[in-house]
């Protein structure tokens, strides 16, 4: 038995005879671009995250860009987030024309570690005129991105106390927390905004690329509508040169409304896998996914740490086990962003983590007799790992 990292045709099963009526009905009308399902889409999502107002792009990483532009983040600020995370996360504040400043993340849930932004913005930084500075780099501290990685909301409460002292502006990066909660509260309405990644394989996922924005803020919404579509709130009258072509496409929102309304059902069924897996891997070489006290973890990848990953992971596939790596070089490590002058050590508990976790196969659909070759492979693997002289 082989076993996918993921498996997304069933999912697809389920809403493929909705989803290809509403295509059929779009391309009738020729309708692909704005328009009614547009709008349809948005506001269920909204809704979905107890919020008011939702607004569709073209992407996750459109959705944190144009997020941090519309809350105010200016060229030359300086944004405060992980370096444990997608790229996606970073490319965004760099796009917007801010720089990022990293704080590493807690060792058990593997989000932004308070105590670490903490003493940042005690240690690091200063008040001049009401305005937060970077001592080092004399800049601008305007705004924080934590993420909620692995569809784990950050420390929400702690984060939020923080930035409320020093007057920062808040973008949630929740691109792999779709249903996720936090006291009660789901991810997409904590901050000034919050950003959705819709990619394929997301819990709540398009059939290509896709995004939303979602905030409390009337403000907030109007300005990201104009960023997402040329600067423009009417055709050809053009009230910012700072827009793009952001748009969420009518063929992937009508995806998105069909799936939304089994989200919940997919995301408890993600648990239950989890659930599984927490009963059956009882090896101590292994650290299993913790979830935070109050919290609600939907399990967008189910990552374990374990010493010989590398090895682990090619005995794995060898046995027909499909696994990932989420993610194995800190941003603060690549290449990418050298300019910065990190070194190894500088975030310790993003490296270590980095170093030991694997993703193993989790989807709505897999089957317990699917959690428990992969339980028995693992162990077939790490057995299979000679141990140092």
């Amino acid at each position: 038995m082989t076993i996918p990292f993921v498996d997304l045709r069933k999912m697809h099963d389920e809403v493929r005879a909705e989803i290809e009526d509403a295509w059929r009905d779009l391309i009738d009308r020729s309708a692909f671009v704005g328009g009614s399902v547009i709008g349809e889409f948005e506001r269920d999502f909204a809704a979905y995250c107890s919020v008011p107002h939702a607004v569709g792009v073209g992407s996750g990483t459109d959705a944190l860009r144009i997020a941090l532009q519309a809350v105010g983040v200016r060229a030359g600020d300086l944004v405060v987030t992980v370096p444990h995370t997608f790229i996606a996360t970073v490319e965004a504040i760099t796009q917007a024309g801010a720089g990022p400043v990293f704080v590493d993340i807690e060792p058990v849930y593997y989000t932004m570690d308070v105590r670490s932004l903490e003493r940042y913005l005690e240690r690091d930084c200063r008040l001049d005129d009401g305005i937060l500075i970077d001592r080092r780099r004399s800049r601008p501290v305007t705004a924080l991105v934590p993420v909620d990685l692995y569809g784990q909301p950050a420390d929400w409460g702690a984060l939020l106390t923080l930035a409320d002292r020093f007057g920062l502006k808040v973008v949630e990066d929740a691109c792999q927390a779709h249903g996720a909660r936090y006291g009660g509260h789901p991810c997409g309405a904590f901050g000034d905004a919050a950003a959705f990644s819709f990619y394929p394989g997301k819990n709540l996922g398009a059939m290509g690329e896709a995004g939303a924005i979602t905030t409390g803020s009337a403000t907030v919404a109007d300005r990201c509508r104009v960023l997402r579509d040329h600067g423009q709130r009417k055709p050809y009258l053009h009230v910012t040169g700072e827009g793009g072509n952001a748009r969420l496409d009518a063929l992937q929102a009508v995806v998105l409304s069909a799936k939304l309304k089994r989200l919940d059902a997919w995301n408890d069924a993600r648990r239950r896998v989890a659930a599984l897996y927490n009963a059956r891997l009882q090896s101590e070489e292994l650290v299993l996914p913790a979830e935070r006290s109050g919290a609600r973890h939907v399990y967008h990848v189910y990552v374990v740490q374990l010493s010989d990953r590398d090895d682990v992971r090619h005995q794995l596939d060898a046995r027909g086990i499909a696994t990932g790596l989420h993610y194995p070089v800190p941003l603060h490590l690549q290449a990418a962003y050298a300019e910065l002058g990190h070194r190894q050590g500088d975030f310790p508990v993003s490296e270590a983590v980095a170093a030991r976790v694997l993703s193993l196969p989790l989807f709505p659909h897999m089957t317990e007799e699917q959690v428990n070759r992969v339980v028995q492979s693992l162990e077939a693997a790490a057995e299979a790992i000679p141990s140092p002289a």
